[in-house]
């Protein structure tokens, strides 16, 4: 009796709480979420159109002129017809535009490259960017020095009773005199 009613508590284990542990069920959903209905073929067809565009468009920049020709020529023909109308050319049709891609362009180039092409791109903005706040704060201490100076050579020049005027970092040693006897 023992035997049978260890192996059928063993078997309901295996059947139900270990696949419950080992794959657990998600939660039914709260009572007011309604389901969305199912959708028809051609509801389908429209979003898988719809998302195919838009990865492709996601693709054009890295499209090169060889797969694009038409685009190219009529750039091309755009520039042509600035410069016979005498106006100057904008390059490319785009205004501002450099040749530098920026910095979200080059983080989705390699982005789509994966891991390996995502490092050194994200090393190089923090490494920019750690450049940057460098300058910054090297140019700051410059001017602050600068403006220190000019500070204490304005107080010299306008008499302080032939006081020696305190070198920057003296501040705590200086001695000031005391102040005049109260009547």
């Amino acid at each position: 009796m023992k035997f049978r009613v260890v192996c059928r508590k063993l078997y309901d284990y295996v059947r139900y709480d270990l696949k419950e542990i080992a794959f657990p069920s998600s939660l039914p959903d709260p009572p007011h979420i309604k389901k969305r209905p199912k959708l028809t073929w051609h509801d389908r067809w429209c979003i898988f159109k719809e998302a195919t565009r838009l990865y492709g468009a996601s693709w054009v920049r890295d499209i090169g002129p060889d797969l694009r020709p038409n685009d190219y020529k009529k750039a091309a023909e755009d520039d042509e017809e600035e410069q016979s109308n005498g106006r100057p050319g904008s390059g490319n049709g785009k205004k501002g535009k450099s040749s530098e891609p920026s910095v979200l362009e080059d983080l989705a180039v390699a982005a789509r490259g994966g891991a390996e092409t995502l490092k050194p791109a994200l090393k190089r903005i923090y490494m920019a960017r750690a450049s940057t706040y460098t300058d910054a704060m090297k140019n700051f201490v410059e001017t602050y020095q600068e403006g220190l100076k000019d500070q204490l050579q304005e107080k010299a020049a306008d008499g302080d009773g032939g006081r020696q005027q305190p070198q920057q970092g003296d501040e705590a040693t200086t001695k000031w005199p005391p102040p005049p006897p109260s009547s």
